[in-house]
């Protein structure tokens, strides 16, 4: 998992074609503008999902890995707790769905969280299991953006 500001996007492009066109998109890209949904760049090789949402306790958050896509995930407004654990040796709570390259696992005791503030993102790839829409004190709206970068595409 790599985590930082957006201002500092430059110091990853070099990680693929992709990495950095979706880079360049979140920097660039006024998504107050944007109505939530799906957003297609190079159809199923990147793409991106707007979303507005309220964040919720940590017990009523899933976390979950993917397998096919690297998750970029972008807090365009709003704060979040985001869950992070090596995936290796978390216990399946839902196995592998291929159509929505996911699996879910159970929070272990211990997990990392990461504050995400406005203008940070993280790159999320397939051994980094997370736990997004985390709240802090209290239930806070979030604008976040989700880019969705297959692997071994470019």
């Amino acid at each position: 998992m790599i985590v930082d500001k957006i201002e500092n996007a430059h110091l990853y492009v070099n990680l693929s074609e992709n990495i950095a066109k979706a880079l360049e998109i979140l920097k660039s890209t006024d998504f107050a503008e944007k109505k939530d949904g799906r957003y297609d760049v190079d159809g199923d090789n990147l793409y991106y999902f707007v979303q507005r949402y309220e964040t919720r306790p940590l017990s009523q958050c899933k976390l979950e890995a993917h397998k096919n896509y690297i998750d970029i995930q972008f807090v365009a407004d709003g704060e979040e707790l985001l869950g992070y654990c090596p995936l290796e040796n978390l216990e399946t709570r839902e196995p592998y769905n291929q159509a929505k390259d996911v699996a879910l696992y159970k929070v272990p005791a211990r997990i990392t969280l990461v504050n995400l503030q406005p203008g940070m993102f993280c790159l999320l790839f397939p051994q980094d299991a997370h736990m997004p829409k985390c709240q802090l004190d209290a239930p806070s709206n979030v604008l976040k953006v989700v880019v969705k970068v297959k692997i071994n595409a470019k």
